[in-house]
């Protein structure tokens, strides 16, 4: 059994490791060869960054919630893009939905929504803060990241070594937890949400957006699936995928300081995910 989750988590998570080390080899070589005034340009046009994340974040792959949370731990994008990310990205909700004959009409509307909500979302996070919090935010910068993980990045001066120290620490980190997931969900955990959900049709949406929570594929797998079995509304099914963010929040975690932060983050992630799942319901919108 363990070498099965082993395997399992080794799988869900091995495609990340490419763009986890292209995401490090950029942010690397920003610290190392860009000027300041290169840099400060990045982050300018960063400013329309939710609008782009949001679209780029439909894309079904695992990868690009790690990219965010790394990029936005350095400093070069800004929360509201990365919770576009977040909010955008499905994992494995896209090759079920297309595996199941799903019309593509629906599965169209499924991803303009998450992508409308998750756009409109990430610019407003953006609002917020420049407004009203922006005090309160300290400034990243891409060398946080290498002195946390105490990598030596500017004694090495190689920004292929650097990062990928940065890579291997950070995907250990995702495969230890994953396999710790898939053994709560061998152990019965899916069957568990299944009945909670079919009895509970209010409470499943916040349910859901708990098991979007889950930094693995697995759980829009599982959410997507009571969708196509008819165990949860479309509100469920939406809260849940838009809270989840796949391995990004691992990486999040991993990554950036302080904990508070990430914590709040989380916080804005599953309410905006959750509210957007009981506004569907009660508008009684379908997929």
């Amino acid at each position: 059994m363990l070498k099965h989750m082993v395997v399992h988590a080794l799988k869900d998570n091995i495609s990340i490791i490419p763009l986890l080390f292209i995401t490090y080899c950029i942010m690397e070589y920003m610290e190392q060869f860009m000027t300041e005034k290169s840099e400060g340009a990045v982050r300018y046009s960063g400013k329309m960054g939710p609008l782009w994340g949001g679209i780029l974040g439909i894309i079904p792959q695992c990868g690009f919630s790690a990219a965010a949370a790394s990029f936005y731990s350095g400093g070069v994008i800004t929360m509201g893009t990365m919770l576009a990310i977040f909010w955008s990205t499905s994992d494995e909700m896209l090759p079920i939905l297309i595996s199941a004959a799903v019309p593509i009409a629906t599965i169209g509307k499924i991803l303009a929504v998450k992508v409308l909500i998750a756009v409109l979302c990430g610019f407003a996070v953006d609002f917020v803060l420049q407004t009203f919090g922006k005090a309160h935010v300290p400034p990243k910068h891409i060398h946080d990241l290498c002195e946390q993980d105490h990598c030596h990045c500017e004694d090495e001066h190689s920004v292929w070594k650097s990062a990928l120290i940065h890579t291997v620490k950070v995907f250990g980190f995702i495969f230890a937890v994953s396999v710790l997931l898939n053994f709560v969900l061998e152990c019965g955990g899916n069957d568990v949400l299944e009945r909670f959900a079919a009895n509970n049709s209010v409470l499943a949406v916040m349910l859901t957006g708990v098991v979007g929570l889950v930094p693995n594929c697995a759980s829009s797998v599982i959410i997507t699936q009571l969708y196509l079995n008819g165990f949860i509304s479309a509100g469920a099914m939406m809260a849940g995928l838009l809270v989840g963010a796949g391995v990004g929040v691992l990486v999040l975690f991993r990554t950036n300081r302080p904990v508070k932060q990430n914590m709040e983050i989380v916080g804005v992630l599953y309410a905006i995910g959750v509210m957007a799942g009981f506004l569907i319901d009660i508008l009684g919108i379908t997929f």
